[in-house]
């Protein structure tokens, strides 16, 4: 609407300001004499602007002084109407020329639209940006019809229709399985990596993976009840929020409106006081359209927009600006271990072996998995690899849903399983591999041709980028805290690892979300950075919570930023570009409500006494420039090095 309004406000604006005598005077041109036309287009487009282009602020004006709140809308709302009210008189020959404000009241219009448009623009930026999660889902789908398999898009899915999923696909909408059991990742759901095994009535989620066998699912949700439908309704509600930063701009434009309107009032009393009631009314209605806040109309819009646009290509999302302008003040940092200090996905960690090198388990191990499409299967190949081993070929590859996979490997029969493999072979793990199990690390056994021969422990790994992210916040003083459900040895392995400087081991959702309460209730500023549906309500309690763009929708929901990736390197980022926002927030709205509380009691004529009084047309120059001015300070945002910027606490 603002897009539209601005556009055709702007073409109705050119006729109006070349058509003005007060413009053609500033700038030195004599208007045209077309027999008594070219004095009334002004006027007449001016109303056009005045009652269609103005009508957001005129009603927005009534909405505020309902609620008793005058604010940004009052103050334009007041000036376009004196404004409108002055250049009728002034056209109809009531009032004096120099009250011909119709193309000060042209320019303001289109001013105050830009900067809503800039305002809803940037809105509309994030809500194309979160639209984007919705590539959590696979692009298309495989729907059963009778005999017959068809490819569709999930959103063309419905309720009871049966779809198949094979090993490595993502489950394309909410459902229940029918046939077939299949060990699932849902880490997108729960934040942990470990694979859930699911078979005939388990329910499973859109975005979540078979990590190992094909799975038919019943659809049991679409349309509004899709994760994509929570996507939307989340941008809905991020188009609704407006931060302490936006309101502090409207209190300031309420503030105007009260010193507008006494000054309006003194200056009417003094004037007529000296025995001059023609300097009053002009000089009246001079303050009261001077003091429309131009520059403090687009001094919060312009900065937003940019400060977004920044995230958005730091890979920040801001759904809610609140939070981005927190992020500054923050001094705890609070870390989901699995999927955010993780990589949320296995890692051979430790090779146990009896009688063989670490390398030739491993390597026959990777020979045996190579043809699985298993999470663990991918971490034991990659493992290999980085050792540079040569894997050898397999033939009869077979796998077995929860219990392990079988090759032959250059003539020997290779099983690599977990205790279930074990158990059916009536076989005994190493005591080395019973050794490791406890620090919560997942076991496979290695059976050559029936005998144990090593082990592998599987745990998620660490990622490279969270010392980094750890020591920077170290460096700005801010503390970390890591809360997970894993045991207790694995939690504090990470947080040795890391330089963490508190854990919480073994905890519930509802157990992070009182470790966020505990915190603030110790004064401190709270970021919870996590990505599963049990790191919501955590996220919900936090001053700021900020989601792995890989997480759930119910985590997404729950933040107030979203990561679009998973480097944890980015929160710091959005807090030096949370400092830099609000810094120039600041500075543009003094200088905007600078610029008023000089001008308008220069326009009053508080220098008259020395016989200056502020000409109508030198204020409409330094309300332009005043604009200007902070249009470029704001864009000095896209410039700023965030990398270098220090916690401003």
């Amino acid at each position: 609407m603002f897009r539209r309004l601005f556009w055709l406000m702007t073409v109705l604006a050119v006729p109006v300001v070349i058509a003005s005598p007060m413009f053609a005077d500033l700038l030195g041109y004599s208007l045209p004499d077309l027999g008594g036309v070219t004095e009334w287009i002004s006027p007449i487009l001016g109303t056009v602007m005045f009652v269609w282009g103005g009508r957001p602020f005129l009603t927005g004006a009534v909405d505020e002084l309902r609620s008793r709140t005058p604010g940004m809308m009052t103050l334009i709302g007041l000036a376009i109407t004196v404004a409108f009210v002055a250049s009728w008189g002034a056209s109809l020959g009531l009032l004096h020329h120099e009250l011909d404000f119709w193309w000060e009241l042209a320019l303001l219009i289109v001013i105050m639209l830009l900067g809503h448009w800039i305002e809803m623009r940037s809105v509309a930026q994030t809500t194309s940006a979160l639209q984007s999660l919705a590539a959590l889902l696979p692009d298309e789908a495989e729907r059963v019809e009778g005999d017959d398999i068809r490819t569709v898009s999930p959103a063309d899915l419905q309720i009871d229709d049966l779809v198949i999923v094979r090993p490595g696909g993502r489950v394309p909408a909410d459902g229940e399985i029918v046939s077939g059991t299949a060990e699932v990742d849902e880490s997108m759901i729960t934040g942990e990596s470990a694979l859930v095994t699911r078979g005939v009535g388990d329910k499973v989620v859109a975005g979540t993976v078979s990590a190992d066998t094909a799975i038919r699912v019943r659809v049991t949700a679409v349309g509004d009840d899709t994760a994509l439908a929570g996507i939307q309704r989340l941008v809905s509600d991020a188009q609704n929020s407006s931060s302490r930063a936006q309101r502090l701009a409207d209190r300031a434009a309420g503030w105007l409106f009260w010193f507008a309107l006494g000054a309006a009032v003194i200056t009417a009393i003094v004037w007529v006081a000296v025995g001059q009631p023609d300097n009053a009314v002009i000089r009246t209605i001079t303050v009261l359209v001077i003091a429309c806040p131009h520059a403090l109309g687009l001094a919060i819009p312009l900065v937003v927009a940019i400060a977004t646009e920044r995230a958005a290509k730091m890979g920040v999302l801001v759904t809610d600006r609140v939070a981005l302008e927190t992020l500054r003040v923050a001094d705890v940092v609070l870390f989901d271990k699995t999927g955010t200090l993780t990589k949320g996905e296995p890692a051979v960690v430790h090779v146990v072996t009896d009688g063989w090198s670490d390398d030739e388990v491993l390597a026959v191990a990777a020979a045996a998995e190579s043809d699985s499409e298993h999470p663990l299967a991918a971490a034991i190949v990659r493992a290999a690899t980085e050792r540079e081993l040569t894997i050898p070929a397999v033939q009869d590859f077979s796998s077995s849903a929860a219990v392990g996979v079988r090759a032959f490997v250059d003539g020997r029969e290779v099983s690599v399983g977990g205790p279930r493999m074990l158990a059916e072979r009536s076989l005994d793990a190493l005591s080395a591999a019973d050794e490791l199990q406890p620090n919560g690390n997942t076991m496979l056994h290695v059976v050559v041709d029936g005998r144990v021969v090593g082990a592998l422990a599987l745990a998620d790994e660490v990622r490279p980028e969270s010392a980094e992210t750890v020591r920077e916040l170290a460096r700005r003083d801010i503390e970390t805290v890591m809360a997970t459900g894993d045991a207790r040895e694995v939690a504090e392995a990470v947080a040795a690892e890391l330089g963490i400087d508190r854990v919480y081991a073994g905890v519930r959702p509802e157990d992070k979300e009182s470790i966020v309460a505990d915190l603030q209730s110790d004064g401190s500023t709270v970021v919870m950075v996590g990505d599963g549906v049990n790191d919501a309500p955590a996220l919900a309690r936090a001053d700021v919570g900020v989601a792995i763009g890989a997480g759930t929708d119910v985590a997404i929901g729950s933040a107030g930023v979203v990561l679009a990736g998973d480097d944890p390197r980015t929160v710091l980022s959005a807090m030096s570009l949370s400092a830099q926002a609000y810094r120039k927030m600041r500075q543009n709205l003094w200088w905007a409500a600078g610029y008023n509380l000089v001008s308008v009691p220069l326009a009053a004529g508080v220098l008259a006494p020395i016989g200056f009084v502020l000409p109508m047309a030198v204020g409409a120059i330094l309300m332009s420039a005043s604009t200007v001015i902070v249009a470029l300070n704001a864009q000095l945002l896209r410039r700023a090095d965030l990398s270098v910027e220090r916690h401003d606490g």
